[in-house]
């Protein structure tokens, strides 16, 4: 590790040690280590998804409303199969990492993330402490909308055949208009989403953010080709802690950037907060 690597963490470590609130965001790259694909390119979606590949459908052609109007079936086929692979995933080392470190601050922590896989509520974060900006697989709505309604996922156990990525078992559907259902996630073009889960979230951080006299956000995975966590981070700084295997950099003024994935630096910042007790 270099001398400025290490020089990043030593400041991350005392950041931590002095805020009243951590505020933790996250991007796709969080998941990563937990053996998540983050769907970086075409050749990361086609690699989990090879039918995908064959039908040569990029991923914002997949994670389109379009998809479910145009085959219902293929479309349920990557989300349903994207729901059960998050049920089943256990989230990585890191994620206890952040929890401990959340139980010092006065204020504890607040997540925001891009992220759609109910990761941090899996890893035992407060629900009420977290945003997800763009939705969260593990709720439904209307495909039409009919209504505002959003609805959990839970009675919802997606058969997959996965070579072919296709639902095999029952559309899932609306109980109030009987349409066809959707994941309750913001899509490419996409007109139809329905934001007041999100809105409600985004109220609470708001009420937090209020009470927080000294943040420091920390930052895992999120990437410059969806910079919405980037500059949700940055606009809370001056005390970020950016850490991305390839892209760290960040405005000195604004915070520290750490090159690595989320658990090996959360671990390596640990272990000296740890030498410093």
């Amino acid at each position: 590790m270099s001398a400025q690597q290490q020089h990043a963490i030593g400041q991350a470590a005392q950041w931590i040690g002095a805020a009243d609130g951590l505020l933790v965001t996250a991007g796709a790259g969080m998941g990563v280590d937990s053996g998540l694909p983050d769907f970086r390119g075409n050749e990361g979606l086609w690699r989990a998804y090879p039918a995908l590949r064959s039908a040569r459908l990029a991923f914002e052609s997949i994670a389109n409303p379009a998809a479910f109007r145009a085959n219902a079936q293929l479309a349920w086929g990557f989300y349903g199969h994207r729901l059960k692979r998050y049920r089943e995933t256990q989230p990585h080392g890191g994620f206890a990492i952040l929890q401990r470190w959340a139980r010092d601050p006065e204020h504890g922590a607040f997540v925001f993330t891009s992220n759609v896989d109910g990761q941090f509520q899996r890893a035992g974060f407060d629900a009420q402490s977290i945003v997800e900006y763009h939705g969260s697989i593990h709720h439904l709505q209307c495909s039409i909308p009919c209504c505002e309604h959003i609805w959990p996922a839970d009675a919802f156990d997606p058969q997959i055949d996965a070579v072919a990525c296709r639902l095999v078992s029952a559309l899932p559907r609306c109980p109030h208009c009987g349409e066809m259902a959707r994941p309750n996630v913001l899509m490419f073009g996409d007109a139809a989403w329905l934001p007041e889960r999100t809105d409600a979230q985004l109220e609470r951080l708001q009420t937090w953010l209020g009470k927080v006299r000294r943040p420091v956000v920390i930052e895992m995975g999120a990437g410059t080709s969806l910079p919405t966590v980037r500059r949700f981070s940055e606009r809370h700084g001056p005390r970020v802690i950016r850490i991305n295997p390839r892209e760290p950099q960040i405005d000195p003024a604004k915070g520290v950037g750490i090159q690595g994935g989320a658990r090996e630096v959360l671990e390596a910042i640990d272990a000296l907060r740890g030498a410093r007790v």
